[in-house]
């Protein structure tokens, strides 16, 4: 799901000039993503808790960390669902939106291997949140445009996202990136609810 909420501004209101880079999670962009969680913003933005777990677990083991962000043959462990049940992974890679030395978002992809199906507790194949200090600066809409470069080269015919019907900020982002509404669904009580569109872009 993309979600881009408008919240308050943190203590870094100033963007530093540079370029907007997905770099693939490292030792050195850690400190700047630690601090980003260490303020309660959380990637995954139906789970504001992914902030303290992602956390600890940095504590636990960092590069155990890093490494699970990078799973394209799904080898990692099945994944939880709010019902209480557990699926298995598929293959996924997140990266973080680097811009003038600091982490200023997350930005991931997953898929079915020869299709573009997806299952159906999966919303979308791209999903990903900027923090707050750094939206309103068309981040999203460049992180997008170059994940789908990253993805096209897995042969899909397209990719989709989902974002809440009220949510103008995404519906912006998407459609920038040449997406085309495909429908919309309730989401589930467990997935916070509400009126969930779906877009499709087609490669």
């Amino acid at each position: 799901m993309s979600r881009i909420d408008h919240g308050p501004p943190g203590a870094r209101m100033s963007p530093a000039a540079g370029r907007l880079q997905l770099v693939r999670p490292a030792r050195e962009h850690l400190r700047s993503y630690l601090g980003a969680l260490e303020t309660g913003w959380s990637p995954d933005n139906l789970r504001p808790e992914v902030a303290a777990e992602q956390i600890a677990a940095i504590g636990q083991d960092a590069e155990a960390f890093l490494a699970s962000f990078d799973d394209p043959e799904a080898k990692g462990p099945p994944i939880g669902l709010p019902d209480g049940t557990t699926v298995p992974r598929l293959p996924s890679f997140r990266r973080w939106m680097w811009e003038g030395g600091e982490f200023c978002g997350s930005i991931g992809a997953r898929w079915q291997p020869g299709t573009a199906a997806l299952p159906p507790h999966v919303f979308g194949h791209i999903g990903y949140a900027v923090v707050p200090w750094r939206r309103r600066e068309g981040l999203a809409t460049r992180a997008l445009a170059l994940m789908l470069e990253e993805v096209r080269p897995l042969g899909l015919l397209h990719v989709e996202l989902t974002c809440d019907a009220d949510n103008e900020a995404s519906i912006r982002v998407i459609r920038a990136n040449g997406g085309e509404p495909c429908g919309q669904f309730d989401r589930a009580a467990g997935h916070g609810g509400g009126v969930e569109l779906r877009w499709r872009i087609p490669f």
